[in-house]
């Protein structure tokens, strides 16, 4: 555990070393609050001594006193706002980084970590965790640096005003950074385990938000609040453990720290009387006791700042593990960039796994030729998917090969490799944005007129157009207004608008009815003519005219042909064609 937070603690001072400058400026502007607000006590102490004595107040010395002491309380004030907003600078900057780089290693991440991690726990981490860090930078910012300062500070004053009162002051003062030294060494494992609480809380809600229709349509909303209410209570136990014992440390440190004030306050007074050797005036005396809990102050501070750092680096620990997650495997360095692929596929002895233990597809073997139509069939799970998975190089083949045109696709560049697919899945995906980015999002710079050419091909300009503000409406996959089937059809727009030279379509029409599928089959027919492309579908009726059909079990391919050739072959094709049409003929 200690390794792992020096290890944190090192790694946020890196992304604050780009902001060495202002941390400079922090530090140089915490020394000149320290000296004006130690200054003051001796300010008025000189006050004090030229108004003891009945009738012997000395006005002449004493107004200007303290018109010196407003004067620097308002330079204070001055000097600690902008010491504040450069340190809310350096923390939000710093955030900000952390936060990028953060979002920025979702991109590059491999899609099994993507699908083995539940979406509201990443969120936590990126968002809920980033913001604890945040908390914790600027409170350390904000009292860290003043504090070591007005230690330095005031044990100097100290030092010049009487040795044997600050030798007391510093004997004492310790006992309260062991005490919370000693609460510490707890606090960290505690606020690591409250922020996975708070990460699988988040994930909890995110899930069921997502999936509110379908909890309502089977009435689990009793079992969804129960699962809800037990994280909930493990979050509530997580957060009074940890807050229990990081608050012990405030008043232990405060009890120390009075303990302090009243050691120096009774050796000052005994100097005073002359009872310990050279005796000093009231007004070094209050001076001294100004000082004395000015030094004590600190500690408090730092101890309560070293508490909060540990929540802080606890949630920082977790973004760091997101940070440092082993990404996708990079490109070979001259890795082909495929311009326009010719669409002649082959699949040489494939074989993959999700899980090492559980093969899913062996030996597969498959050549695809350029323009040809290729249908994938199949139970669920057999493993129609996953062929999907590793043409776009989602996921890597355990052994064999994919190849392109004669090149291995772990050859040629993820980008250029996938810029030649175009994919239309049954879970469609659309962005903040206008309809008009939607559509354009293969084609940022592709005209009005030929978003609305590709729109129109896929039967969505009508439904557009009755939009509030038509190709400008903003829209977003969270935002209703849109039905599941519009959303599909602005999906099958933006491949009318890229046309690329390879074609995906995953059940790319199972949101729309009937009617308007006819109308979407024709346009991709026309669309798939010279193109080669693979199609999978549950709906055996929409696959009879491809050229060759596939029919996958267990990760094999276990029939090939065309519709006719399968059926009158009368296997396991024909047993799946007549299962799903049998019910319906007899209708």
């Amino acid at each position: 555990m200690k390794k792992t937070n020096f290890s944190s603690v090192k790694r946020v001072l890196k992304y604050i070393k780009k902001y060495t400058a202002l941390l400079i400026f922090s530090i140089l502007l915490s020394v000149a609050t320290v000296a004006c607000t130690l200054y003051i006590p001796i300010v008025i102490g000189q006050a004090i001594d030229e108004i003891i004595g009945k009738g012997a107040v000395d006005f002449d010395v004493v107004i200007p006193l303290l018109v010196r002491v407003v004067i620097i309380s308002l330079v204070i004030a001055v000097l600690q706002w902008i010491m504040n907003t450069i340190n809310n600078k350096i923390t939000y900057n710093v955030t900000r980084d952390v936060r990028r780089e953060a979002f920025d290693k979702l991109g590059s991440l491999p899609l099994y970590y993507i699908d083995s991690h539940p979406s509201g726990e990443i969120v936590s981490r990126i968002i809920s965790d980033v913001d604890q860090l945040a908390e914790g930078l600027l409170m350390g910012f904000t009292q860290f640096f003043t504090g070591i300062a007005t230690i330095i500070g005031t044990l100097i004053f100290m030092l010049t005003l009487s040795p044997l009162v600050t030798l007391v002051v510093v004997v004492l003062t310790p006992l309260s950074l062991v005490v919370a030294g000693f609460i510490s060494k707890s606090t960290y494992s505690l606020f690591k385990v409250q922020s996975e609480a708070r990460a699988r809380q988040t994930a909890i809600i995110n899930e069921s938000i997502g999936n509110l229709k379908v909890v309502k349509a089977f009435s689990h909303e009793d079992e969804s609040l129960e699962e809800f209410d037990k994280s909930n209570d493990k979050l509530k136990k997580a957060s009074v453990k940890a807050i229990f014992f990081s608050s012990l440390v405030n008043p232990t440190t405060r009890f120390v720290n009075a303990l302090v004030y009243a050691a120096v306050a009774l050796v000052g007074a005994l100097i005073v009387m002359g009872n310990l050797g050279t005796a000093i005036t009231v007004g070094t005396l209050s001076c001294f006791l100004s000082y004395a809990n000015q030094y004590a102050k600190p500690f408090n501070e730092i101890s309560g700042v070293v508490t909060e750092l540990q929540n802080a680096l606890a949630c920082a620990t977790r973004v760091f593990e997101l940070i440092d997650e082993k990404p996708e495997a990079k490109d070979k360095e001259n890795a082909l960039v495929l311009k326009e692929a010719k669409g002649d596929i082959d699949l040489e002895n494939v074989e993959f796994s999700y899980v090492p233990e559980k093969p899913l597809i062996k030996n597969l073997n498959l050549k695809v030729r350029n323009g040809q139509r290729i249908a994938i069939v199949g139970p669920t799970g057999c493993g129609k998917t996953t062929l999907i998975n590793l043409l776009m190089r989602f996921y890597d083949v355990c052994a064999g090969s994919i190849s392109i045109g004669g090149t291995n696709i772990k050859d040629i560049t993820r980008h250029s490799l996938r810029k030649n697919y175009g994919m239309v899945l049954q879970d469609t995906w659309l962005m903040g944005g206008t309809v008009k980015e939607n559509i354009a999002i293969g084609k940022p710079d592709a005209s009005d007129e030929e978003i609305i050419n590709a729109a129109k091909a896929a039967h969505a300009h009508s439904f557009i157009k009755r939009l509030p503000l038509g190709y400008d409406t903003v829209i977003s996959e969270e935002l209703g207004g849109l039905s599941q089937g519009q959303k599909q059809l602005l999906c099958i727009s933006r491949i009318m608008l890229s046309l690329p030279p390879m074609l995906i379509l995953d059940e790319a029409t199972s949101s729309i009815d009937t009617r308007t599928e006819l109308k979407i089959q024709e346009a991709f027919a026309s669309l798939m003519s010279g193109r080669t492309s693979f199609i999978v579908a549950h709906r055996l009726s929409t696959i009879k005219e491809a050229d060759l059909i596939l029919v996958m079990n267990k990760g094999n391919i276990v029939e090939t042909g065309s519709h006719q050739e399968l059926l009158d072959k009368k296997g396991f094709y024909y047993n799946l064609y007549h299962s799903q049409f049998e019910h319906s003929e007899e209708l």
